[in-house]
């Protein structure tokens, strides 16, 4: 799976893994235990992960989701001590440790609870989207023979 293939309906909690296109819209599986299915039409607001980034003070503006979920891994690995509804200052300092250059007018602490709620979901349900690409591709060329 990738963060392409995840996506997030406004208004819904948790996320949802995009299985195909539909005519009334997109059919999409819940990311837990339940596994139901429902059909996401032009109703609904839909978010595909990989488009979605957190504002920052930086000259580019944003910092995409997937790379702040993926620092998150390689900081905390699963255990980032801190639940979704801790009182605003955690999660703040949370957000700051993780991500230093967060512009802390646009980026609210509802943003930040989503942050932890989705990373723990794909934490447990799809770990592998965390891993470095980069990485992987490195330890393949070390088992590759030479010619």
């Amino acid at each position: 799976m990738k963060f392409n293939e995840i996506a997030t309906i406004s208004g819904k909690p948790g996320l949802y893994k995009i299985l195909k296109p539909s005519r009334g819209g997109v059919i999409l599986e819940t990311m837990d235990g339940k596994k139901g299915k429902l059909i996401a039409g032009a109703n609904h607001r839909v978010s595909v992960l990989a488009e979605i980034s957190m504002y920052t003070m930086t000259e580019e503006g944003a910092t995409p989701l997937e790379n702040i979920l993926k620092s998150i891994e390689k900081e905390f690995k699963g255990d980032i001590g801190l639940e979704a509804d801790a009182d605003t200052d955690e999660l703040k300092a949370f957000l700051k440790h993780v991500l230093p250059d967060f512009d802390e007018e646009k980026v609210y602490p509802s943003d930040i609870k989503k942050l932890v709620a989705w990373y723990k979901i794909i934490r447990e349900h799809a770990p592998e989207v965390l891993e470095d690409q980069v990485e992987n591709t490195e330890e393949t060329k070390e088992t590759e023979p030479e010619a």
